[in-house]
């Protein structure tokens, strides 16, 4: 075959599109595995936290101390145990169901999906950022933005797309990755493309065996003096976490 300019082009064009293509894929993946990774990085198989949360408004500011068991994607409780007056409220989360406990009212509530995005405990978090934090993962397409260096640290920024039928209430988010899998940055648009809210990390060290994001800040983009903090006091991963704590029984009365 005699090969004349314009097929040469059409050629050219056709390996550039190619390339192009197996290029946007890769990259693709690569971002769905770095979100991945931050998310299993921070949850470990297993873990245990204890932290300290810091709500702040411009009039009043209040804190209560937590602690909190991981298992897995799908498994997790949160139980108050400072103040007093706030003891024992708690959340269990098991797969796609979320319910509360209050002991003031010794009631078990499952949270319907109606209220999974309204505010977790009077904080900046709602509902669903407590509930799944892997829906990013299995609701979301992703793509790296940007990558840069800093303090000889590459960092990623990933924008994370919902598909079309996607049962979430963002428009979109952005996440800033490190290449140790540590989020620094987490941004919440909404239909519109607006910025709602954007979580921060302010302190990053080491505890519980790895780097973590010790200290954490939720703040409102049209109230910047709203915002909610989170700092962890300490963690344990990889422990042998029965299935029964995660059960609506140990939610009303603890066992461990």
């Amino acid at each position: 075959m005699v090969y004349t300019g314009m097929n040469i082009r059409l050629l050219t064009a056709l390996l550039l599109m190619a390339t192009t293509s197996f290029a946007v894929a890769d990259e693709d993946r690569d971002a769905t595995q770095i979100v991945r990774d931050a998310i299993d990085h921070w949850r470990g198989l297993t873990s245990y936290t204890e932290m300290t949360m810091v709500i702040h408004r411009p009039d009043w500011e209040r804190s209560m101390t937590m602690q909190a068991w991981t298992k897995g994607d799908e498994q997790s409780l949160v139980r108050v145990m400072e103040p007093k007056k706030d003891r024992g409220n708690g959340t269990l989360t098991d797969e796609n169901s979320m319910w509360t406990f209050s002991p003031k009212i010794n009631r078990v509530i499952k949270v319907p999906s109606s209220m999974m995005g309204q505010s977790w405990m009077g904080s900046d978090f709602s509902n669903k950022d407590i509930a799944r934090a892997d829906d990013i993962i299995d609701q979301y397409d992703h793509t790296i933005m940007s990558v840069e260096t800093v303090d000889d640290i590459t960092v990623y920024t990933i924008e994370s797309i919902p598909h079309e039928d996607a049962a979430v209430v963002w428009g979109s988010e952005v996440l800033t990755i490190r290449d140790d899998h540590v989020v620094i940055e987490h941004a919440f648009f909404d239909q519109d493309g607006e910025l709602v809210k954007t979580l921060k990390s302010l302190e990053i060290g080491e505890m519980g065996g790895r780097t973590i994001a010790m200290r954490q800040r939720m703040v409102k983009t049209d109230d910047p003096d709203e915002w909610t903090e989170i700092a962890v006091n300490a963690v344990e991963y990889e422990l042998d976490l029965k299935d029964s704590l995660f059960t609506l029984s140990n939610l009303r009365n603890p066992r461990n």
